[in-house]
């Protein structure tokens, strides 16, 4: 890692993280191209001097196009390649009843949170074996007997009884790794700092504080535990996750969590598109202008605080999305429109297009589907024909109704199966044979009949 950015995605030239983004999306270049850019070029800022560091600015993109032509996968496949802190945000949810503007500093909190746990899982798995061998060190205590290890402690080291003893320890050791003890129960002591939860209501809310009640409540009062009967599974990963939690130094975690926040956090600002709209004459207009004029901040540069301290955001790479069905991304305020300088359209989908979302990406559905019935024994076939006559009626069904995007994919898919998903369990191993006419017989008369293809697909 360079100060904050994974190592494997800063090896990655643009044209390699764009292949990646092609396993998973079809179509779209011109927003993966401008995507894999803004990710190479958190790269490139981390190896400029520290003189002209700070002040390279991440490139914000907004994605302009109806819903279903990938904007979200595209986002969310992007933060999975570079493994950094990623979320995801209705900017319409700032707009309802009760909003209060300091809510959209909540989306920062909300990325902390998840970097603190990333990091956290990490540091576990890295020291997953060291907490294990402890764990069982622990464990092989309570299972030999108390009186045993009293007598121990007060005997010479060539002692005959310490020999066997120790024997009978490395005897239970095995037994315990090749699974003999697990139908044992032991008792075991567990922490138990549990607090009544207390709820303060104020204008800006506990939150806005960035503090954490528990975490001070359980500081100031005395540690609690508890002995629990529990099988020696149990009680090995209950030892192993406490041995985890002492092993692990938070401070190191959060500091880490923070840069990663800073230096290589997503945020993606969907349905940005309904807080665009024509200025309020008779003053600022708290449903769209105001919520603008409060993510600003957010999206410019500035300080939050959270319950682990203070987070910047000047170099938190924003992705926004939206249809701009009835509005564009002129009618945002000047201002913020300036902090997304890259605007990319996504092509509306084809048939051609639902025929290659239905077969290439590696997660197709039909690779899914075929998957899924395989566990009961069925073998789900999908000829040509029945992949192109699938993708045909979701595109007529788009056309006649409301336009999902590769969405009615899966709309589609699930009626055409239904009755197959339904019997796989009792029907035995069988080959079932997608064609054309399967479909068809499944699906022209919903197809045929506007309202009722309206409802159902």
């Amino acid at each position: 890692m360079t100060d904050g950015i994974p190592a494997a995605i800063g090896e990655m030239t643009p044209r390699q993280i764009v292949a990646e983004l092609d396993k998973y999306i079809i179509g779209q270049n011109k927003a993966k191209r401008m995507v894999a850019i803004a990710m190479r070029n958190r790269w490139r800022r981390q190896m400029v001097g520290d003189d002209l560091r700070d002040e390279i600015m991440p490139n914000n993109i907004i994605m302009i196009g109806p819903t279903g032509v990938g904007k979200t996968e595209i986002a969310r496949r992007l933060a999975n390649l570079a493994d950094a802190p990623f979320i995801k945000v209705e900017a319409s949810k700032f707009t309802e009843i009760g909003y209060v503007g300091r809510d959209v500093e909540s989306m920062i909190r909300d990325l902390t949170d998840l970097s603190v746990n990333m990091v956290k899982k990490e540091k576990q798995i890295k020291i997953a074996k060291k907490a294990r061998k402890i764990a069982e060190e622990r464990l092989l205590d309570i299972l030999l007997p108390s009186s045993t290890q009293k007598k121990l402690a007060n005997l010479p080291e060539d002692d005959d009884l310490q020999t066997k003893s120790l024997a009978a320890r490395e005897k239970l050791r095995k037994q315990l790794t090749e699974g003999k003890l697990d139908k044992r129960f032991v008792e075991i002591e567990v922490s138990n700092n549990r607090f009544p939860i207390v709820e303060i209501f104020s204008p800006m809310g506990m939150e806005e504080l960035g503090v954490n009640m528990q975490d001070m409540f359980s500081g100031m009062m005395p540690k609690k535990s508890k002995k629990r009967r529990v099988t020696v599974p149990e009680a090995l990963d209950i030892i192993e996750g406490d041995e985890a939690n002492r092993l692990i130094d938070m401070d190191e975690v959060i500091s880490e969590a923070i840069d990663r926040v800073e230096n290589t956090g997503m945020i993606f600002v969907d349905e940005i598109d309904k807080i665009a709209g024509e200025k309020s004459k008779t003053g600022p207009d708290v449903s769209r202008e105001g919520v603008q004029r409060d993510i600003l901040p957010i999206v410019e540069g500035t300080n939050v605080m959270t319950k682990y301290g203070l987070v910047k955001t000047d170099h938190i790479l924003f992705l926004a999305a939206g249809a701009f069905h009835i509005s564009k991304p002129s009618d945002l305020i000047p201002e913020l429109q300036g902090r997304f300088p890259i605007r990319v359209e996504l092509d509306g989908l084809k048939a051609g297009d639902f025929v290659r979302i239905l077969t290439e990406p590696e997660n197709a559905l039909i690779k899914q589907y075929t998957a899924l019935l395989k566990t009961d024994g069925v073998d789900l076939i999908f000829d040509k024909t029945g992949v192109e006559e699938i993708a045909r009626i979701a595109f007529e069904v788009n056309s006649k109704t409301e336009n999902i995007g590769a969405r009615r994919l899966q709309t589609v898919m699930t009626r055409l199966l239904e009755q197959i998903l339904f019997d796989a369990p009792e029907a035995g191993r069988k080959k079932i044979k997608v064609n054309r006419k399967f479909v068809r017989d499944i699906l022209a008369g919903i197809v045929e009949d506007k309202d009722l293809s309206r409802y159902i697909l």
